[in-house]
C-alpha cells in the first residue's frame, strides 16, 4: 500500500491523462477504428436460413438483444477489463512505473483486438484485413514514437510477460464465459445454424 501512496502524491493527488495526444487519437482513428467498424459485416445467421425462419424477427422484436440488461453487461464488461489492465499494470511496475503507458496502452490495443475476434460470427475478408493493418500500425506506431515507448523495454522478456499476464487477465476470464455461455445456453439462431 505505501508504494501505491508515493505514486499518487507524485503528482500531488491531481488525476492526470496517461496517454496522451497521439496515442488517444491513434486508439481511435488507427490501432482499433477498422475492426470495430467492420462489426457491421458481422451476419448472425445466413440469408437462406433467415428465410426458412422467420420467427428469428420475434425474437429480435421482444427486445431482449438490446436491452438495458445487455447495455449494463457491456458496462461490466469494459470497467473490468479497464480495471484489470490498469490495477494489474500498476501493480506489476512497482518499481517500474515510467514503463507504464507502453504496458498498459499495449495490452488496451490487443484487447480490444481480440474482443472484436471474439465478437465476430461470420468473418468477413475485410475484418480481417482490418486487424492486420490496425497491428500494423500500432506496430509502426512503437517505431517511430520512441517519446512513449522505450524500444529496449519493448524487446524485454519483461515486457513479454507482463503483457501476456495483464492480457490474459483482461480477456481470458470474458473468453471463458463467452464459450460456456454459447456451449450450454446457445442463442436461437445458433441453434439454427447448427442445423442447417
Amino acid at each position: 500500500k505505501q508504494w501505491y501512496q508515493r505514486r499518487v502524491a507524485v503528482f500531488f493527488f491531481v488525476s492526470i491523462s496517461l496517454y496522451q495526444g497521439v496515442l488517444l487519437i491513434g486508439y481511435s482513428s488507427f490501432f482499433t477504428m477498422g475492426p470495430v467498424f467492420l462489426l457491421v459485416l458481422d451476419v448472425d445467421v445466413e440469408a437462406k436460413i433467415a428465410m426458412m425462419y422467420p420467427e428469428l424477427y420475434k425474437e429480435m422484436q421482444k427486445g431482449r438483444v438490446l436491452s438495458y440488461k445487455t447495455f449494463f453487461m457491456w458496462i461490466l464488461v469494459s470497467v473490468y477489463q479497464g480495471a484489470a489492465i490498469m490495477y494489474l499494470g500498476i501493480l506489476l511496475f512497482k518499481e517500474d512505473f515510467i514503463h507504464v503507458i507502453a504496458i498498459t496502452f499495449t495490452v488496451l490495443i490487443v484487447t480490444e483486438l481480440l474482443m472484436v475476434v471474439v465478437t465476430v460470427r461470420t468473418w468477413h475478408w475485410l475484418m480481417a484485413v482490418a486487424q492486420i493493418f490496425s497491428l500494423g500500425c500500432y506496430f509502426l506506431a512503437l517505431v517511430f514514437l520512441p517519446e512513449y515507448f522505450d524500444p529496449e523495454f519493448l524487446t524485454s522478456t519483461n515486457f513479454l510477460l507482463k503483457f501476456v499476464a495483464l492480457t490474459a487477465a483482461s480477456c481470458l476470464p470474458l473468453f471463458i464465459m463467452k464459450y460456456l455461455r454459447t456451449r450450454f445456453a446457445p442463442p436461437i439462431y445458433a441453434k439454427l445454424q447448427q442445423s442447417g
